[in-house]
């Protein structure tokens, strides 16, 4: 490994960095991290903080869970690699699916696809649904329908059903075939809708209403996210999934349920549908399935997809989709383990009361600074802070003043993410009431400071 000097002084010089421009990576370099413990993240220059935001999203365990490195480690001595496209396996990997299915088994969940990562996963649900209609006779049904606001990955499909432009616009024409409907979020929405549950009457009726003008038999499936993440925290009325999987059924259409986030505990139960109280017909998973430590992800069906494709007698079910590192041996040996310390620790118990806990500090700061214009979270371990320049008109916050604002909290104690205007995070699920507090801390700081 190159020495520090090396490192500062190429940082952003030759790597694009994600969801960032890279000229402002240039301009103002990324902060290197180069160690973590537990809940907490140490910089190149010794500055420790709890990650408020888990990597992104995915650190459930914390930094720390040995269980989940040891098992890794070993499999790499064992196995590093090997494919697992029809006609060769691992045991790691049908352990691993074994421990999925029966951790989702009460969702309904009964095969399991290994991918690399969320997009992929999303983008098999994707491509299964059709080919699901198609077994099935109805080779019409091709459309998705899908909620403003709402993130899916950046694989063509998966962008072309995201209901934020800023990962559209440059890249189009995407997928056709893709419609969005309004998002349950009752801080900013077209009906002006302040009650969440009318909100999500209203919203339903524009399903219906999306159906009908689209025709029932175009149409081959409906994402959600059961918490939108990327595009807010926007938590739903606890009716809102329950109207959209009886509009599904009714119309027979695919309930995809995109479980990225919050599957594996984030909002405070096993899965995101699960909260809400409705089996969906599929899932996509990654992030928590291995906390981070390994690019891993899944898409899981139900016995009513899966009994289509492993009936079907013409050979059209066969599954020509795939990614090399698909039940790659390694990743399944940390999604056994990780699976196995989920269970153990009962992370989602944890998530639960340390989410309410930073849904009432943060509440609480809305009442001292009048810059933040809504609080999103009470839901798990998923948090959102809109941020205004004029609460009366719901002026979003400026860009540089956002800035200003993270970079606070991080002096402070607490790295947290900015999208555009809203502050989000998602801390490990493992983590203590004190780095909680230590999180309300450093963002009453950051507040203070604008």
């Amino acid at each position: 490994m190159r020495d520090h000097n090396f490192t500062t002084e190429h940082n952003a010089r030759h790597l694009w960095h994600p969801m960032g421009h890279p000229a402002d990576s240039m301009a103002n370099p990324p902060k290197i991290i180069v160690g973590a413990q537990d809940s907490s993240i140490t910089d190149i220059d010794g500055h420790t903080v709890v990650d408020a935001v888990g990597g992104l999203w995915c650190v459930n365990l914390g930094y720390s869970n040995n269980a989940v490195k040891d098992a890794i480690s070993k499999q790499l001595y064992d196995l590093p690699y090997y494919s697992a496209f029809a006609g060769s396996t691992n045991p790691p990997a049908i352990e691993a699916s074994y421990l999925v299915r029966e951790m989702f088994a009460d969702d309904g969940m009964s095969r399991v696809f290994f991918t690399s990562g969320g997009s992929d996963s999303v983008e098999t649900c994707l491509r299964l649904a059709r080919q699901y209609h198609r077994l099935r006779g109805e080779p019409t049904r091709t459309k998705y329908i899908s909620l403003k606001k709402g993130y899916h990955g950046t694989h063509f499909g998966g962008a072309s059903v995201n209901g934020n432009n800023r990962f559209r616009i440059n890249y189009e024409p995407l997928l056709p075939g893709c419609f969005h409907l309004p998002s349950p979020y009752t801080y900013r929405n077209p009906f002006n809708e302040t009650d969440p549950a009318t909100l999500a009457q209203l919203i339903a009726q524009s399903f219906e209403d999306e159906i009908a003008f689209q025709g029932a038999n175009t149409i081959a499936a409906f994402i959600m996210e059961p918490i939108q993440g990327a595009g807010g925290v926007i938590v739903p009325d606890a009716s809102f999934m329950k109207l959209m999987r009886d509009i599904c059924d009714r119309h027979g259409i695919l309930m995809i349920s995109d479980e990225v986030i919050t599957g594996f505990g984030r909002t405070g139960d096993w899965s995101g549908a699960r909260h809400w109280g409705v089996k969906p017909d599929m899932m996509s998973m990654a992030k928590g399935i291995t906390s981070g430590y390994f690019p891993v992800g899944a898409a899981l069906v139900s016995d009513k997809v899966a009994e289509v494709f492993e009936n079907d007698t013409t050979g059209e079910g066969a599954i020509f989709h795939g990614y090399t590192y698909s039940a790659h041996p390694v990743g399944s040996a940390a999604v056994v383990a990780t699976v196995n310390e989920t269970l153990r620790l009962d992370t989602k118990t944890n998530a639960a009361a340390r989410g309410q806990q930073l849904f009432e500090g943060v509440q609480k700061l809305a009442q001292k600074y009048d810059i933040i214009g809504d609080v999103r979270g009470g839901h798990g371990l998923m948090m959102g802070i809109e941020m205004v320049s004029d609460a009366t008109n719901k002026t979003p916050m400026d860009t540089a003043t956002m800035k200003k604002i993270h970079q606070t909290a991080y002096e402070n104690g607490a790295m947290v993410r900015l999208g555009m205007h809203n502050i989000l995070m998602s801390p490990p699920l493992v983590i203590s009431p004190a780095e909680i507090d230590q999180i309300v801390t450093a963002l009453d700081v950051a507040f203070g400071s604008v």
